[in-house]
């Protein structure tokens, strides 16, 4: 009886493991159309990653200058998710940035179309392609629509190497506050010239 119990429990598990791994019921699925975007489309897309970019950066850049690496967590916490908020609502899309390794998982986990196109970015600078202007993109039907799907890497750069570099050469203060404000970091260790993650953007046709 128990082993008759254990084997409808196992076959239960499996059951439900191959109905999440097929989408049911679940999230969407995206699947290539394999026709061209339109080209007002697609310069949309790229000119709205360019304003996150951009904005992030500036904010960046002037926090550390008036206030160091430390300060930039902090705009990095609150200031950038506002930046993609108010880009992602001047072009009617969703556009933010994604990791493989993310610092905040809750926000910066890719869905599986973005987590396949961030490891063909890393196959492409494995292969000796320079991350810098990478990009993707793709029209896609899902059950909800047809969606242009675009993305661009974020590469390493020096600057960003206070707070994403060699866990072991990041200061002590940004250490601390970083497993306060993120327990589950996995944005460290990316050595310049790598992919450390991208911007996205995703908008129905």
């Amino acid at each position: 009886m128990r082993a008759h119990r254990s084997r409808l429990l196992i076959a239960f598990a499996v059951t439900f493991l191959l109905a999440l791994l097929a989408g049911v019921p679940g999230a969407p699925r995206a699947q290539a159309t394999g026709e061209e975007p339109p080209r007002a489309a697609l310069e949309d897309a790229r000119k709205a990653s360019t304003e996150l970019v951009n904005g992030v950066r500036g904010e960046l850049l002037k926090a550390i200058e008036v206030s160091g690496p430390l300060r930039a967590l902090v705009v990095c916490k609150y200031t950038v998710p506002e930046i993609a908020s108010a880009v992602s609502r001047k072009y009617g899309a969703r556009v933010t940035r994604v990791s493989l390794t993310p610092r905040n998982p809750s926000l910066g986990w890719g869905d599986a179309w973005e987590q396949r196109v961030m490891m063909s970015f890393d196959e492409r600078v494995a292969r000796g392609e320079k991350p810098d202007a990478m990009e993707h993109y793709e029209v896609v039907a899902e059950p909800s629509g047809r969606f242009l799907r675009y993305m661009r890497v974020l590469p390493m750069v020096p600057v960003c190497m206070a707070c994403h570099g060699p866990r072991e050469t990041i200061s002590e203060s940004i250490r601390s506050q970083l497993a306060h404000d993120y327990p589950h970091d996995k944005a460290v260790n990316v050595p310049v010239g790598k992919v450390r993650g991208a911007v996205t953007y995703k908008k129905p046709l």
